[in-house]
């Protein structure tokens, strides 16, 4: 009997990482005009940003209570001794809310709901680090908290070509601050206290990079690191900034590249870039 970690799509874990590591992922819901589908199991980065350009209009929804406590009780049916489940930012989806109600129902002493105060990799970080201690038979109080730790020591950057997703989503709040007069200038912001919040605007798309290699190298320190990188339908830009945090960064564990899932996506635009530092 041990714990079992849970978290949801918008972690963006590369594929193959959630089986390799027993990690749950519940999807959230994605709609493309009439189309209803599960983000990473019937709606992926390719339709996103097919979808996008033709201007169709994409929005995103929470899973309800009852899919998590179906998840829940399902591992828990299978001999799981608690469940740990770990969910992106509640300042940017109700997805955490509805896991905590999932949580009420089956019991808050069988399953802990974890607000990582962050999305993408800093989540997937965290529940990664969460299902290691699982692994080595840690109780559900230690894999809740290294669930926290992680998600709090992870630093989030990115860079959009346009706040115009954002600003549709409901998602920047002060980011609007960012909006300027020059089709060149490149917005810069990060993840802070669970909220996205403007960082800088940088001329081109080409200094952006540069600043995203930058802060990811100052977040990093001088010790172990673990790194990641995301965009939609940018490959190319992601793997050069990958591999140039990869040479500034010599101690790190290698750099993940995973393309974001359609409801970050949906929210970013296509051309996003991002890095998640995790300092070991």
């Amino acid at each position: 009997m041990r714990v079992v970690v849970v978290t949801d799509s918008t972690a963006h874990l590369p594929e193959g990482f959630a089986v390799r590591h027993s990690v749950r992922v519940v999807p959230l819901h994605v709609v493309m005009d009439d189309e209803v589908g599960l983000d990473g199991v019937d709606i992926g980065p390719m339709q996103l940003a097919s979808a996008l350009s033709q201007r169709r209009v994409v929005t995103t929804s929470r899973p309800s209570p009852h899919e998590f406590a179906k998840v829940y009780q399902a591992e828990l049916d299978a001999g799981a001794s608690a469940v740990v489940s770990v969910h992106l930012s509640r300042h940017l989806s109700g997805t955490w809310d509805s896991a905590r109600l999932a949580a009420e129902e089956i019991g808050s002493d069988r399953v802990r709901v974890v607000d990582s105060r962050t999305t993408g990799m800093g989540l997937g970080f965290a529940a990664l680090r969460a299902a290691a201690m699982a692994a080595d038979g840690a109780s559900a109080e230690d894999v809740e908290a290294e669930a926290v730790r992680a998600a709090a020591d992870t630093r989030t950057f990115f860079m959009v070509e346009t706040l115009e997703y954002l600003r549709r989503g409901g998602r920047i709040g002060a980011a609007a601050a960012l909006v300027g007069t020059a089709l060149a200038v490149k917005p810069v912001l990060h993840v802070s206290d669970g909220r996205i919040v403007p960082l800088e605007k940088v001329r081109t798309a080409s200094r952006a990079l540069t600043r995203l290699v930058d802060l990811g190298v100052e977040a990093a320190g001088s010790g172990r690191v673990e790194l990641a990188v995301h965009h939609l339908a940018a490959p190319e830009r992601a793997a050069e900034l990958a591999t140039r945090l990869e040479e500034r960064l010599p101690r790190s564990a290698g750099c993940v590249v995973s393309e974001l899932g359609a409801v970050i996506g949906a929210h970013t635009g296509p051309g996003v870039l991002g890095v998640v530092v995790l300092p070991a």
